[in-house]
């Protein structure tokens, strides 16, 4: 039985990659719906436990549930192996331009209004969601995509793609149209940075830690900003995350297909 469900995985489709977000997101919404009993007894955004018990709780079932199943199918070590395929230089621009405005954002905050337990809870959660959604979409997606046979093109915007699904489902919470657009557009290319990232890196600690200090550093500058010009900049990185990445997208779209005639030509001499 067991063998039969790794081969099944190991033989990568790309409907298998969307059943797996989806399936992910199935779970981590009902890991979600099952706090909602706690609610009444939890404070608002700004308290701790709103944070533990809505974000961290939830997001910690998904991430047990995608190791268990990385497990399962034997994918755990290669997943966090050295990668084999490499990436540009120029790649390290998506590194850089995320870290930059993480590293502004966290400098911008009012850490003694926020006070030290909400941060903790932040910071924790930040990991958490890290950890999980890097896991599936720049590990188990990317890992499908590549078994399949599909281009880097193809693997990438796949990859980013499901990542801003998973983010699309916040309009069937409540959450208005317009700034569900807003956050698919923001989450599909910061997404793409986080694939050039591994890309680069060849490993997906690297997206991995991008992302954990990400969430953190927007939702706690949002609440609890500082007065100043490095605050109103660092305002300005989910902007500048989405034109910095529609350009990587146009650079990455030539180089690779450049890179796969520069293939074609070299195996029809040969």
């Amino acid at each position: 039985m067991r063998k039969s469900w790794v081969e099944f995985w190991d033989r990568g489709r790309w409907w298998k990659a969307l059943i797996l977000a989806v399936g992910y997101l199935a779970l981590y919404e009902s890991a979600s719906l099952l706090m909602a009993p706690f609610v009444p007894f939890i404070g608002g955004a700004e308290s701790a436990s709103y944070v533990v018990v809505l974000l961290v709780v939830p997001i910690l079932m998904g991430g047990l549930i995608l190791v268990g199943f990385g497990a399962s199918v034997r994918w755990l070590r290669s997943t966090f192996a050295r990668q084999s395929i490499r990436g540009g230089g120029w790649m390290w621009i998506a590194v850089a331009v995320v870290l930059l405005f993480n590293v502004m954002r966290f400098a911008s905050i009012d850490y003694a209004a926020a006070g030290f337990d909400w941060v903790a809870a932040w910071l924790l959660a930040g990991l958490l969601i890290g950890f999980t959604e890097e896991l599936l979409t720049r590990g188990y997606v990317v890992r499908i995509m590549r078994s399949s046979g599909r281009s880097e093109i193809a693997v990438g915007l796949v990859s980013a793609a499901l990542f801003a699904l998973l983010h699309a489902s916040n309009l069937f919470l409540g959450q208005p149209l317009l700034s569900t657009a807003l956050q698919i557009l923001y989450t599909f290319f910061f997404g793409f940075c986080m694939y050039l990232a591994l890309r680069v890196t060849r490993t997906i600690v690297a997206p991995i830690l991008l992302h954990a200090s990400t969430d953190p550093s927007i939702f706690m500058q949002g609440t609890y900003p500082l007065t100043g010009p490095l605050a109103s900049l660092a305002q300005l990185g989910n902007i500048v995350v989405v034109l910095v990445g529609v350009v990587l997208l146009v650079v990455f779209l030539i180089t690779e297909r450049r890179s796969a005639a520069r293939l074609a030509s070299t195996a029809s001499i040969v």
